[in-house]
Formats: structure tokens, sequence, C-alpha cells
């Protein structure tokens, strides 16, 4: 299992979803390798912040780095998560594929937080994913640009945002994949994403939604 998660327009919590669907997968699977392309994974897991080179050294040290070398930089992380730091390089265009191919051949589950509007080698690996996940606020300006971008997703994880006009059948209208979960935007999460919680104490809704996204 290879799975994406991405944004078409930054803020539509991302991240906040990548980890918890680590969360999810992890109750029912010894490991799960949780890999962070946009830099925010520790902080929303609550671990400590790793120092040190990440994958984003591993891409930008070019076909000279061996292989194995990626699994050194793992770091443990709450419930049987381990992550993969994005650390200290920038993610250009290198060496997406192999990445891709080698999370491809992984026997754990594999979540990779891709960030908003992924180029390069976040773009090689969502392209790539068994299962890419849009992450999308039900709002005109995201919803536009995630019609716009060149890649359809295999679902869409809706925020439910209290007051908007977009709903479900909106967005599955728009884009022509289905949307396997629906996330409440709550301040209670928040709060526990602030307190560095959120990844040992999932909300309920939270982990049942993401079953049925995964």
């Amino acid at each position: 299992m290879f799975v994406a998660c991405w944004s078409a327009k930054g803020g539509s919590g991302t991240t906040v979803v990548a980890v918890a669907l680590a969360t999810v997968l992890a109750r029912s699977h010894p490991e799960v390798l949780l890999v962070d392309l946009a830099g925010d994974v520790p902080a929303v897991a609550g671990m400590p912040e790793p120092h040190g080179p990440g994958v984003a050294d591993w891409l930008a040290a070019g076909d000279e780095v061996p292989v194995d070398a990626l699994g050194r930089l793992e770091e443990p992380a709450p419930n049987g998560v381990r992550v993969l730091p994005r650390g200290t390089a920038p993610v250009g265009d290198q060496r997406g594929e192999v990445l891709a191919a080698l999370l491809a051949t992984d026997a754990r589950p594999v979540v990779v937080d891709c960030g908003s509007v992924p180029t390069g080698a976040r773009l090689a690996l969502t392209a790539a994913a068994t299962t890419s996940l849009l992450v999308l606020r039900p709002c005109y300006l995201a919803l536009r640009r995630a019609i716009e971008f060149p890649l359809r997703p295999s679902g869409v994880v809706l925020l439910d945002e209290v007051g908007r006009a977009i709903d479900a059948a909106d967005v599955e209208a728009a884009l022509g994949v289905p949307v396997r979960a629906l996330l409440p935007v709550e301040p209670a999460i928040a709060k526990s994403v602030d307190a560095g919680t959120f990844g040992s104490r999932l909300p309920r809704r939270f982990e049942r939604e993401l079953r049925r996204a995964a």
C-alpha cells in the first residue's frame, strides 16, 4: 500500500491528514512508514524535531548514495509509525521516480505527505502512488485549482466546514472521483495539534472516515 496525500492549495491540512492516516493504518499493521516531503510531520505527530539529513537530502545526493541509506534516516513516532523526515535540503526534481519505486516495494504500508501543489519529485510520488488522495477544503478557489491541476486523484478527503456552499456531491461532479472521507474541522483538533497529542489520540470520526479512505 502506497498512499500519497496532497492538496491543490496551501492550508488544506494535508499533513494532519497524512499523520492521521498513518496512525489509523498502524492500528492494523505492525509498522507504517510516513514520508515527510512537506516538513511539518514531526510537529503534527508530536515527536521530537529531527536534526540531520532526511529524504530531501537523499534525493539531492544523487545516485552515488546507496539505497539502504534511506532506511537509516527513519525516526520513530508514536503508535508504530516510522517517519522518514524531510531533512534540510529543498525537494527538487531529482530522483522522484527512484524513490517512488522503492516505496512501492516496501513491505509496510507507506503514506507520503506531498504537501500542496506538488511539483518535481513530489509530483512523481503523487503520480506513482497506488492511492492518491487530494485533501480539499470545500471552497471555490481550492476546487478550481484542483480542477486545473494536471493530475487526477484516486479520491478526495474533503474537509467538513460549517457554512460552506460546496458539498461532497459538488466535488465529485466537478472532479469525477469519489469523496472517500469527510473530516470535521473543529477547534479541538487544532488544539490537539498545537499540544502535540494529535498523533496519539485521534478523534473517532477521523479514524472512522480515514479507514474508508485507505
